[in-house]
């Protein structure tokens, strides 16, 4: 396999359909079902010797949000992985203070497979 993509979303539906359309791309993927899990899971990443090449998140997710999380993620080693978020959300305040917290990037939910390939492709080399 190829470089390794975090999934945090909430949605397992959500996470399993990008997991596939990664995985069909010959990307690696880990999994986090919110914020605090996706911390978690890049901590269970180092210790394997993983470094994620890319993170995607939701914003809207219990016990700790995307915003909260790039924001923590930005904090540490991890303050140079490109952060792709993905969600409902497409107010330009929200997008505003995901670019503040350190997101590289916006995909509107509904996105097609095609489109979230080549944004990945794009920042992960």
């Amino acid at each position: 396999m190829g470089k390794t993509v975090l999934i945090v979303d909430d949605s397992q539906v959500i996470r399993s359909s990008i997991k596939f359309f990664l995985e069909r791309a010959g990307f690696s993927v880990a999994e986090a079902s919110d914020g605090s899990d996706g911390l978690r899971m890049l901590g269970h990443l180092e210790g394997s010797g993983t470094m994620p090449s890319m993170i995607l998140t939701d914003i809207n997710m219990p016990r700790m949000d995307g915003i909260a999380f790039v924001k923590e993620v930005k904090k540490g080693k991890h303050r140079f992985t490109p952060i792709l978020v993905l969600t409902t959300e497409s107010q330009n305040e929200k997008k505003m203070e995901g670019k503040a917290a350190g997101a590289t990037g916006w995909l509107v939910k509904p996105f097609d497979e095609s489109q979230l390939i080549a944004v990945v492709r794009k920042f992960v080399r």
